[in-house]
């Protein structure tokens, strides 16, 4: 491979940080960032960065760090198991309506989300929760109850969140739902979500768990967020399992909510379709065991995604921007991976403080989505310009499928 396909950050007494952000803007912040990560000593090779890199809590998001022996528990994050789900249906445009407001209520409905009482089809304290989880969330629980249960006899506290009545909701911030067409006018459905309430305590308690085992040594950490859990320990094991099991619930969490948006769309769309025709369910926060170079390692990745030769990706878009569905180069040097999404320009609140309603109407212009003060921080000018984004990792994947929303559901 060409060393200009990407740009290397050499790291004083660390190891390197190779870069395909070639026409995107990097924070100073987040370099800043990245060079500590890279100073950790077990850090294998070198880090690969993505070109929707920004500053991240704990590290860097689009960033994939590879270790020996060690874990980072806040490099992996709260989001355990955040990640996409997209299935092609036999639907075309010529099938939607003319009026996508029911569409959009009946997803809204059918799929508990976010915390405002104005969307929430039940009574009860968190919307964003099943009142009385449905039979498909009954059977999907049962698939992950037993292992569970093993976690929390040397966990306890994990037992008390949230989990069963989070499973098959989509949650707040930049979880979305939405319906799409592509290129030829098919229609998409796809969903943005994680491991919801219990990997959020599952990740909170490991990363004080990994600041508390390094108590001793935390003051000659660059950053007390790079407390990490080492291998052979008790912590590693337990933080591995919980990790795992986290990343599996987030994977079921998104087909169930899939379930359910399916079956919502049929209730207003009565022409018979069959969907699943081509199915992505990746995630993009997570940890895994893979092998590189000749050699077995971690893999972190924040806010990135595995890009296998021929593996099938998704790369979303901001809100009113093109998403991509992408196919795997099997690209070595950036451990196999490639980007997120656009990745994020500006914080929440610059972005609330910077536009107004008017510019989000604007900006979402013939997609039917909530409009309204709220949503302000997740505008598409929030975010880096995806073309560019896309063609910094032209040698890491190859577009399948553009795809552009009609509905949004926002968390």
């Amino acid at each position: 491979m060409k060393t200009e396909d990407f740009e290397t950050l050499d790291v004083p007494g660390g190891s390197p940080v190779k870069m395909w952000t070639r026409g995107v803007p990097v924070e100073q912040e987040a370099k800043a960032q990245l060079a500590s990560t890279a100073k950790m000593p077990f850090i294998y090779k070198h880090i690969a960065v993505m070109p929707d890199v920004h500053l991240g809590k704990g590290s860097t998001i689009g960033s994939v760090i590879p270790t020996l022996g060690a874990v980072i528990p806040a490099a992996v994050g709260v989001d355990i198991g955040c990640g996409m789900m997209a299935a092609k249906t036999t639907l075309t445009a010529n099938d939607l309506p003319d009026n996508l407001g029911p569409l959009r209520s009946a997803i809204e409905k059918a799929i508990p989300h976010g915390l405002s009482p104005k969307t929430r089809s039940f009574k009860g304290r968190d919307a964003g929760s099943w009142e009385n989880p449905p039979s498909a969330v009954d059977a999907a629980w049962m698939t992950l109850k037993n292992e569970f249960d093993e976690i929390c006899l040397k966990t306890p506290k994990l037992r008390h969140t949230n989990n069963y009545k989070h499973l098959g909701t989509l949650g707040t911030g930049n979880h979305f739902i939405e319906v799409c067409l592509d290129e030829e006018g098919a229609v998409w459905f796809m969903l943005h979500s994680g491991s919801r309430g219990v990997g959020n305590a599952i990740g909170s308690h490991f990363i004080e768990q990994a600041k508390q085992d390094m108590r001793t040594h935390i003051a000659n950490l660059p950053d007390q967020d790079l407390a990490y859990l080492k291998e052979g320990t008790q912590h590693y094991d337990d933080y591995v399992q919980a990790v795992g099991w986290a990343q599996k619930f987030a994977r079921i969490n998104r087909e169930v909510m899939m379930q359910n948006l399916i079956a919502a769309v049929r209730t207003v769309i009565r022409k018979p379709f069959e969907t699943h025709v081509e199915a992505v369910n990746c995630h993009h926060n997570y940890v895994q065991k893979e092998t590189h170079f000749g050699r077995e390692v971690l893999v972190t990745r924040k806010g990135a995604v595995s890009a296998r030769k021929g593996e099938l990706g998704i790369i979303p878009g901001s809100m009113g921007a093109k998403s991509y569905i992408v196919r795997g180069k099997g690209n070595e040097e950036s451990f196999q991976s490639c980007s997120h999404g656009a990745g994020r320009t500006m914080s929440r609140n610059e972005a609330k403080r910077r536009f107004s309603l008017e510019d989000q109407v604007r900006a979402t212009q013939g997609v039917e989505c909530r409009k309204d003060a709220a949503v302000i921080d997740e505008i598409p000018m929030a975010y880096k310009d995806i073309d560019k984004v896309m063609e910094a990792q032209r040698d890491l994947v190859e577009v399948v499928h553009t795809l552009k929303q009609v509905v949004c559901v926002k968390g």
